[in-house]
Order: C-alpha cells, then structure tokens, then sequence
C-alpha cells in the first residue's frame, strides 16, 4: 500500500515503516504536509487503519516526529519537522528526556545523565566525538542526526561491515576564525583520503563538524552532511566539500574541536565515474604521494592546499625538533610551492593541484 506513495521504502517493523520523498516535495513544507495527510487518510479508508506521520529530514527526527504526531492532538495525526515553528520544536526537545529518543534505553539513559545529558536537546547538543569516545558510534550518529545530518541508513546489509572513517582531534588552543577551521578540515581531509587509500576503499558521504566545549557558555556545533557526487578517495575533492562547513563558522567562537566523517565506504574500483565525470587530478594518486612522503619524512613535512601552510597552526601538537626535510608555503599569490628532495617531479603535479584549493 505504502508503494504507491514512494518507491524508497523500508518496512522497519510489522507496525512501522521508512518512506523517502522525493526532492522536490522535501524542499516545500506545504507540500510535506498534504503528503502527509494524504498517507493518512488513504491508509484509514483503505485499510480501516489508524496511523501517525512524522516527515523529517533525518531518521531519528522522523520518529521524534512521529511520536509528537501521536501525542499533541493539535496535529491532527500529522507531524513535520521542518513546517513547525522552530521555538516549537525547541521546546519539545527540551521538555522530552532523552529515553524518547530512538535507540536510547533506560541503561543508556542512566548512563548519559553522568554528563549531564537529561532531554532530547541536551543530546542533540553535546559533542559528537566526545559522545563517541565515552559510549557508542551508534550514540555519536543518534546526536548528529538529532542536528538534522542524515548518518543512519537502512538496516540491510549492514551487519559486520565498517562503513565509516572519522579523523577529529581537540585543540590545544582554541580556534577562533573561519581561516583555523579551514586549515584544520584541509589537514583531517588529507588524512581521510590517505586511510582510505591505505584500504583500498572510497566514500560516497563527508560530514564535517566543529563544535565548543560543552562546558562553555557560548555553545556552537556547526555541522553539514554531503552526498559526494560520486564515491571517491580523492583529497582535493573531500577538501573542497569539508570546506562547506565554513559559512556556518561564526568568527570570535572558541572552538574546542573539528573533524570530518565519512561513511557509506565502498572497495575502491567497484564504481567507476564515466571521463565527463572525473577530475583531471582524480588518478594523478595524490593521496597516495602525500602519505608516501609523510611516512619517509614526517606527518607535517608536506601538505596539500590549506593543509600545508607555514608555519604550522596553533592548535596542533608542539614539534620544533621536527627535521625540516621538506617545506610548504603559501606566497601572496595563493599558490602552494612545495619542495622536497627527490622527489620533484611528483610534487610539481601536486603544487599546480594545491595552487586551486590555496586561492581564497
């Protein structure tokens, strides 16, 4: 029944199901609305069944969603997150502990409220990487989709499988400017790909994030999830879309962490973009040669783009002793000049790369 309205579907229960809509009805909230209503009212005369709809952007919202559609009359049956007023959802977030939140049991409930997170808001606030480093990556995903970043797919297929890569680390010094973030994402950038490289797999998602202490009274936890437009392990390609956490930096924030996230990981050959398709520097193995490089001479020794400016930034681990074999910098021009021993003619290739990625 639930076919005619949508040809993504996952009965997740006997009682419960996941519709996906098209993009064109996702980015009107009206139209949300009379999809909504239309699947509830066709199930009832159809079958004599009465049901709630709950539209989201993310799976964990969708049945946050679903619950208020159920509970607050008002609604009438049908809830959607993004047609309902912001202070709205702000205060069910806040007034629902955080055992209403799917996947959250009453053992995990205790176990949260230690730090200090009691309601749905407080989840939806805390640090993903702290969450992760004290209880699951399954908690870490729940947070993040609570923000609106869609990291939970089907059920299917799944088990045994590891299907994403994270590089995130703290700060030393907190980071206050875009510029930081921006170095920052460009070095986890890199590193995703050479890990990815390493195993010989590729991505087809990137989410980036930063995020304050949770301590601090000024909180920000900026975060975007990107569908890649074709799976890859190329660096320019996850820099260049990390890079769109920027706008969402708000100058003068003191920054405690940044990172970046990548998930549904493919073997590497097993989808392969048609020449219109590719970039130019997509096979030059950039990733490779960077790793190469850092693994001879030093994980700082060379960079790309942003990620090879000197001096090296604040917020990283001190190394004054490290042997300066190899330097990158970034002239008034913008273009990366990379230099090492031995090994020029490879790099020339990656200087012209970085020159793209340097330019602001």
């Amino acid at each position: 029944m639930l076919e005619r309205f949508t040809s993504d579907l996952q009965v997740y229960s006997i009682d419960e199901a996941f519709l996906g809509i098209d993009r064109r009805t996702a980015a009107d909230p009206e139209a949300m609305i009379r999809l909504g209503r239309d699947i509830k009212d066709t199930l009832r005369r159809l079958l004599g069944v009465p049901v709630c709809v709950g539209i989201a952007g993310t799976r964990t919202l969708a049945k946050l969603a679903n619950w208020a559609a159920k509970m607050v009359e008002a609604f009438d049956g049908v809830f959607v997150w993004p047609a309902t007023r912001e202070g709205w959802r702000d205060q069910l977030m806040t007034r629902l502990p955080v055992s209403e939140v799917w996947g959250i049991a009453s053992r995990l409930e205790r176990r949260l409220a230690g730090p200090g997170i009691l309601s749905v808001a407080d989840l939806a606030a805390a640090d993903p990487v702290l969450i992760r480093r004290q209880f699951t990556v399954v908690v870490m995903r729940t947070a993040l989709e609570l923000r609106g970043v869609a990291c939970i797919g089907p059920e299917e297929g799944r088990e045994g499988k590891k299907d994403q890569l994270i590089v995130s680390r703290s700060f030393s010094e907190k980071v206050t400017t875009a510029g930081g973030i921006r170095q920052e994402l460009s070095v986890y950038a890199q590193r995703s790909a050479a890990r990815l490289v390493r195993h010989q797999q590729v991505a087809r998602t990137l989410t980036a994030f930063a995020g304050t202490s949770h301590w601090v009274e000024q909180k920000h936890h900026p975060s975007i999830s990107v569908r890649l437009p074709f799976p890859t392990a190329d660096p320019v390609e996850l820099t260049r879309v990390a890079h769109q956490l920027l706008p969402q930096i708000v100058g003068g924030v003191r920054y405690a962490r940044a990172g970046i996230m990548l998930t549904d990981l493919l073997p590497a050959g097993l989808h392969v973009p048609f020449d219109m398709f590719r970039q130019r520097h997509e096979d030059a193995g950039i990733a490779t040669l960077i790793d190469r490089v850092q693994k001879k001479e030093g994980r700082e020794s060379v960079g790309l783009g942003w990620a090879g400016m000197r001096p090296g930034p604040t917020w990283q681990m001190k190394r004054e002793l490290l042997t300066d074999t190899c330097a990158a910098s970034a002239p008034e021009n913008g273009a990366a000049a990379l230099h090492t021993m031995g090994l020029l003619p490879p790099l020339v290739r990656l200087a012209r790369t970085a020159e793209v990625l340097a330019r602001p």
